[in-house]
């Protein structure tokens, strides 16, 4: 009888365990918001909360306290432990037309950003007044005087025309707006005021549109923000224009050494304007379509398999192509806005043609199932046949927003 306590009270010590480390899994991996697309269930089975040698899913769903476009969702284990609640909204179906054609960005900042600094030799030696200051790398600077500034050179001449005064600059740090007073001083070497700083405008480079709306013109693409080089801080947008682009070549990627499309604007006439630059890409309005492709459904995050899928990326000049890629791994938790899948290039065209993934590819849409379920985003530097891609249902956030945004502005 004791052998008998012993092995029940053992099996009920492994059931324990096994169930202390499935509810502690859902709350690693499982996100705390879902979305799901009108008339639609929320699904969890390809998350794989099954145990085997189940033929169905362990995991179950009950809707509570539902409301116009949202509710909340008990996930539950063998049907019937709760083990997480979760918020769903629910949202209209969406329709993209998925694209893969490269784009031109030509982008002009609010404000101008602070990108270095630098002493200045004065009468009473070296000195740097901006770090005096308290300006610090990745300052966005937007008024000086209280007047708005928003190139190089309208700073520049303010420093230059303070007749040795303190200038008062409104900066932009983070999420606070400081009051800082700069104290240029004037140069032993050619008498002109300098205040020691760096500044940036502007900048340009090309990418790949993931989707675009033949409704409303509208589009989103590369599928990460536009960073400045020197502070790898994204970059205040107050416009920018999208021009058209040639391939003119790749150079292949290596281990360790990122490839990159080589390529050119092949005009300065915009065909587009740029509304926003965000952490989950860049979007704005295009005059006409970049492509003749049917229009897909956009997958909710929860619709993402591992398994076989394609990009449609353009490595040289013409139309975009189809390429086989594999997702190996998806992180639903969102711990990252843009690192949600990790996806392997298979296609041995592709590899031949660019070694794997090349910077000017970002953007590129993933295609699984007949949906657009995400783009590509980076590239692995020690494997270029791997890199990290971005859910639509994130790029596809600014999008309705825009259109949004839109609609308040006719009414």
């Amino acid at each position: 009888m004791k052998n008998v306590f012993r092995a029940l009270s053992g099996v009920a010590a492994a059931f324990v365990l096994a169930f202390g480390i499935t509810v502690g899994i859902a709350e690693q991996t499982l996100p705390d918001s879902f979305r799901v697309v009108e008339g639609q269930e929320l699904d969890l089975q390809t998350l794989g909360f099954s145990t085997e040698p189940a033929t169905e899913n362990e995991v179950d769903v009950i809707s509570m306290n539902r409301s116009t476009g949202e509710y909340d969702a008990d996930i539950l284990l063998f049907n019937t432990i709760p083990i997480k609640t979760v918020h769903v909204d629910v949202t209209e179906p969406l329709m993209l037309v998925p694209c893969g054609t490269p784009f031109g960005i030509k982008m002009f900042t609010n404000g101008v950003v602070v990108v270095g600094m630098s002493d200045i030799d004065s009468e009473s030696g070296k000195t740097n007044p901006a770090t005096e200051a308290g300006l610090k790398i990745g300052d966005i600077i937007t008024n000086v005087n209280g007047e708005t500034v928003n190139e190089n050179e309208e700073v520049s001449k303010a420093i230059q025309d303070c007749n040795g005064e303190p200038l008062v600059l409104t900066v932009k740090r983070d999420t606070e707006t400081l009051e800082i007073s700069l104290n240029p001083v004037k140069s032993s070497q050619d008498g002109s005021y300098k205040g020691g700083l760096w500044v940036r405008d502007s900048t340009a480079g090309i990418g790949t549109v993931t989707f675009y709306n033949p409704e409303n013109g509208l589009f989103g693409g590369l599928g990460h923000g536009i960073c400045d080089v020197d502070t790898n801080s994204l970059m205040p947008m107050k416009n920018g224009d999208i021009v058209p682009v040639t391939i003119s070549g790749v150079t292949k990627g290596q281990k360790g050494a990122a490839g990159e499309l080589r390529g050119y604007f092949s005009s300065n006439q915009a065909i587009g304007n740029l509304f926003i630059n965000s952490d989950e890409g860049v979007y704005g309005q295009l005059d006409a379509s970049p492509v003749e492709q049917q229009a897909l459904p956009v997958a909710m995050k929860q619709e993402v398999k591992e398994g076989p899928a394609q990009i449609l990326t353009t490595v040289a000049d013409g139309e975009p192509q189809y390429y086989n890629v594999t997702i190996e791994s998806i992180e639903y938790k969102n711990s990252s806005r843009v690192k949600n899948l990790v996806v392997l290039v298979t296609d041995e065209v592709l590899l031949e043609k660019t070694g794997g993934i090349v910077q000017g590819m970002s953007g590129s849409p993933i295609i699984q199932n007949g949906k657009i379920v995400g783009a590509v985003t980076h590239v692995f530097l020690n494997d270029p046949t791997r890199g990290y891609g971005i859910f639509a249902e994130n790029m596809v956030e600014n999008l309705v927003s825009m259109e949004q945004e839109s609609v308040q502005k006719a009414s």
